[in-house]
């Protein structure tokens, strides 16, 4: 067990939270493959008096800054204003020769062949003149522009400003995104495709580490960008799941220390021996296993701890062991109904959550083979008058109007789709705040196009007439990064199949490489996105696709993105109330009905569920909450409780047992209080779940003590008609 949980690790990378099957993320993936992962945004502020790109000894320290972070592990890629620079200046310089060299070749085959036929002095220069008339045309223009700004090379300011920078001296609006200002850069480091969270943290404190030890006259640089966020995710869900376990393991012994359940005191914390031993025992076997917890392991304990400590409180005590093992394994079984969630984080949630319950069950009954049973608290004898069946019966209709109620709600509850209030809480949102405001975007979106040749003019036009058409309608939202268009603009609207490959051919490999693939069969346009609610950027990618022109014959086109695959999340995540939530009431009710071969305690089980799960939906709807990718599983999570307490308070008013009631009654505060535990979290998704949950064990409990006191008082007739359906053992089970 130990060894297990010492091989534990937490994954909170972007494919926990993606529909499985999602064609959205095979794109991204395709995508990553070719161009690497989204970036690692690094935002430099220079506090020079030229910033870092005009200073003659800021630049060439930018340059080694990107050299070193395209050294670092796990790096596909680095865009920045330096390397940009240094391989335009290469290119340039090529260019140059090239031009040059090609007009002398030109001349002195004219002045050859004028020699060869005799030609006069005057004729030989008509003749040469004609010869270069036709090239002069063409690259005069690019030969007059370069001569103004001298050498191209990063130590001639006139160069920099003039491929950086426009007269009015800000930054050209084809780089803004690498130079937001005059004295700033920003810097692009794309992760290789398939990193795991691990691999990611590593690379995130790898780029801050060589960031800081730079020489750069800047002030704090901004690290930033999705890996960043996902590390920062990770990093807290690592350090919250022991320190809000525990809490809650403290919060759930002062509990059961202060409420008279046993006789004695030294007796009262053995239920949270039992479940300690089983929280460890199920992480040990995730670790054996290398399954990775996802970010719901932050309310992992503190659900096992409220809820897993009930059985073995039940366990220790005398009394028929069958129902609590049959209630056990509803529990288990609710919880593993969790899977059924396209989202895979919330199913390995369920997952580990039912294994937890059944193997701590284990671990209370092996505990018991050495223990002595607890002996209860004596309870007192008295007890006062119940509510009349006039009462009973309001109380039973006035439940169910306002559990139909809720029930009647919960179409109208939305599931939250702001990344930022999700995320609220934690401290790189600043930095993506920071991003924000200085670049326009935080996030990235792509429209690739895969067919057999990408530079065909046919296809550089439709990109030309993408963009155009993407900046005009979505400007505001869709900001123009490094497109298949811009990138060839300079080769003009009108160029042929081989003017678009020699202008190809010209570019720096660094830039074509971040537009087209190795092979030239598929090309991106990437535009910068702002996090935002995802409902709103559902409908705004859904309005582009339709807004694409049709693609050439034989061209396919993706839209692709983690915004994208957000979306897809978010629409699979809003339909699974419903489904989890029924799946997990039909399973636990059928499993009671069949393990204690009773079928009104199935039907018992079923209406405390749709009663306390009413409630709940109840009061989301009145207090104008949203529903988070974790309390869409909430239905399931309150058949637990209502199962758990179903079965063991009608042991306790059929058997007149009111020890057990107490028992019952100390495990729903347990619970409520455990859960509550979770607002010590960081993350506002946790802090909400919490309560949420908390406010599910509460109304279980109260549902339960209506249903099973109240239809017992209201219809006597009826549950005196019904015997008791249990298969009685002799032996412990």
């Amino acid at each position: 067990m130990v060894v297990g949980l010492l091989r534990v690790r937490i994954d909170t990378s972007i494919e926990s939270f993606v529909p499985r099957g999602d064609d959205s993320y095979d794109d991204l993936t395709a995508r990553d493959q070719d161009y690497g992962a989204d970036p690692i945004v690094v935002l430099l502020e220079g506090t020079s008096r030229d910033g870092l790109l005009i200073d003659e000894e800021q630049l060439p320290q930018l340059v080694g800054l990107e050299g070193r972070l395209a050294g670092l592990d796990d790096v596909a890629v680095v865009y920045g204003p330096g390397t940009v620079l240094n391989q335009t200046a290469r290119s340039m310089r090529n260019v140059l020769a090239q031009v040059s060299g090609r007009r002398d070749a030109i001349e002195n085959a004219a002045e050859a062949e004028a020699a060869g036929r005799g030609l006069t002095a005057a004729q030989t220069e008509a003749l040469v003149d004609g010869a270069l008339a036709e090239f002069d045309e063409r690259y005069a223009a690019l030969l007059t522009q370069a001569m103004p700004m001298g050498l191209p090379s990063l130590s001639n300011r006139a160069f920099v400003s003039s491929v950086l920078f426009g007269e009015d001296g800000e930054p050209r609006t084809e780089w803004r995104f690498l130079v937001p200002t005059a004295k700033s850069a920003t810097i692009l480091v794309r992760p290789r495709d398939g990193l795991d969270q691990e691999q990611t943290a590593r690379l995130v404190d790898a780029v801050r580490a060589t960031v800081d030890h730079s020489d750069l006259a800047i002030e704090d640089p901004v690290v930033t960008g999705v890996p960043v966020l996902t590390a920062g995710v990770s990093e807290q869900a690592r350090d919250e799941a022991t320190s809000v376990g525990l809490i809650a393991a403290g919060a759930v012994g002062v509990v059961f220390l202060l409420l008279p359940w046993s006789r004695r005191k030294r007796d009262r914390l053995r239920p949270l021996v039992a479940t300690g031993l089983g929280a460890a025992t199920t992480l040990g076997i995730f670790g054996w296993l290398d399954r990775p917890m996802s970010l719901a392991v932050v309310a992992f304990l503190p659900i096992v701890v409220g809820i897993g400590s009930d059985f073995p409180l039940y366990l220790s005590q005398p009394g028929e062991r069958r129902r609590v093992l049959v209630a056990a394994a509803g529990a288990a079984v609710a919880f593993a109904t969790l899977m059924v969630s396209p989202l895979p984080f919330v199913g390995e949630f369920g997952l580990a959550l039912a294994v937890a319950v059944l193997v701590t069950a284990c671990w209370a009954l092996a505990l018991g083979r050495f223990l002595p049973d607890i002996e209860p608290a004596a309870v007192p004898a008295e007890r006062r008058p119940g509510p009349g069946r006039g009462v009973a019966r309001g109380t039973l209709v006035l439940a169910a109007a306002t559990a139909v109620a809720g029930w009647a709600m919960l179409p109208g509850l939305s599931v939250e789709s702001s990344p930022e209030r999700l995320a609220a809480g934690l401290p790189e949102l600043a930095d993506v705040d920071t991003a924000e405001e200085t670049l326009g975007y935080s996030g990235e979106v792509s429209v690739v196009v895969r067919g057999p040749n990408v530079l065909d003019p046919e296809v550089v036009g439709w990109a030309r007439e993408v963009e155009a058409a993407t900046v005009e309608e979505h400007g505001e939202s869709l900001q123009p990064l490094l497109t298949l268009g811009g990138l060839l603009d300079f080769v003009g609207p009108t160029a042929t199949g081989d003017q678009l490959q020699a202008g190809a051919s010209l570019l720096p490999p660094y830039l074509l490489g971040a537009v087209v693939n190795g092979d030239g069969t598929a090309a991106t346009s990437t535009f910068g996105i702002r996090l935002d609610d995802l409902d709103e950027q559902a409908d705004l990618l859904d309005t582009l696709r339709e807004e694409l022109p049709p693609a050439p014959d034989g061209y396919e086109v993706e839209v692709v993105g983690l915004p994208v695959v957000a979306a897809s999340g978010l629409d699979e995540a809003s339909s699974g109330p419903w489904v989890i939530g029924l799946t997990a009431l039909l399973a636990a009710a059928l499993l009671v009905g069949v393990g204690l071969r009773s079928v009104r305690l199935a039907l018992m089980v079923v209406a405390v569920t749709l009663v306390a799960s009413g409630w709940v939906f109840l009061g989301l709807a009145v207090a104008g909450a949203e529903l988070s990718p974790l309390t869409i599983a909430v239905g399931a999570l309150i058949t637990v409780t209502a199962c758990e307490f179903s079965v063991m308070l009608d042991s306790a008013e059929r058997e007149g047992r009111p020890s057990l009631r107490r028992s019952v009654t100390v495990a729903a505060v347990a619970g409520t209080i455990g859960y509550s535990c979770l607002a010590f979290s960081e993350l506002a998704v946790l802090r909400s779940f919490g309560v949420v949950l908390a406010a599910g064990v509460a109304s279980s409990y109260v549902a339960a003590l209506i249903v099973t006191s109240g239809i017992r008082t209201a219809l006597p007739a009826a549950t005196e008609s019904a015997p008791l359906e249990v298969l009685r053992v002799k032996e412990p089970v």
